[in-house]
């Protein structure tokens, strides 16, 4: 799929301009008069395919730690995929996708990281039209986790489905919203202190 966080085309502004000069004389002295008029069109802009956010940071709380493992939950702000495309503007067997992958935590007190792999998320599909064609990601727990579904242990390490639909054409015309819950598992030794992770959130096409 090619890679797109905003699709959109530019649009030229069409100008007709018609000079219209009527046969006209005059004395010496006084004034001749030429009547300009000019017809301009609308600008019709294209559709676009939009990827927004609701806010830049989500913060993780203790929650569910145990002797074994200590455990942080949070929730992404919501994500909206917005597509004002007409079917015309959308390529034939056109699908799209977010796709998320997260950074290692470092310690802003210099402790060791904790890698992307200790962070999971639960996708959830807030509004999905009425199609049902537009559907949320499979859960990925961490490296920490036994699998819920064959091989999901892994962390965001890589890129992982957050929201996608496979006929762009069908869900045209419409705004789509889905959240995830995170949690981070580490181990129950982890240094003390804050740490950040940047979450990255691509839309694809």
């Amino acid at each position: 799929m090619k890679a797109n966080t905003r699709l959109s085309v530019a649009a030229a502004c069409s100008i007709l301009a018609t000079a219209v000069a009527a046969p006209a004389s005059a004395d010496p002295g006084d004034p001749a008069q030429v009547q300009v008029t000019v017809d301009i069109t609308a600008v019709e802009e294209p559709g676009v395919l939009a990827l927004t956010v609701a806010g830049d940071a989500a913060a993780l709380q203790e929650n569910g730690s145990d002797l074994l493992v200590r455990q942080f939950t949070g929730t992404i702000p919501t994500v909206t995929v917005t597509d004002t495309r007409t079917a015309g503007e959308i390529p034939a067997g056109a699908a799209w996708a977010v796709l998320g992958s997260a950074s290692d935590f470092a310690g802003t007190a210099g402790q060791a990281p904790i890698s992307a792999d200790h962070l999971g998320w639960k996708p959830r599909l807030r509004n999905g039209g009425d199609t049902g064609l537009v559907t949320a990601g499979e859960e990925v727990v961490t490296v920490l986790d036994q699998p819920t579904q064959p091989g999901n242990n892994v962390g965001l390490v890589d890129q992982e489905l957050l929201v996608s639909t496979y006929d762009s054409a069908e869900v045209t015309g419409g705004a789509y919203t889905v959240d995830a819950d995170l949690t981070l598992r580490t181990a129950a030794d982890v240094a003390a202190g804050s740490y950040r992770s940047t979450l990255t959130l691509s839309l694809f096409e």
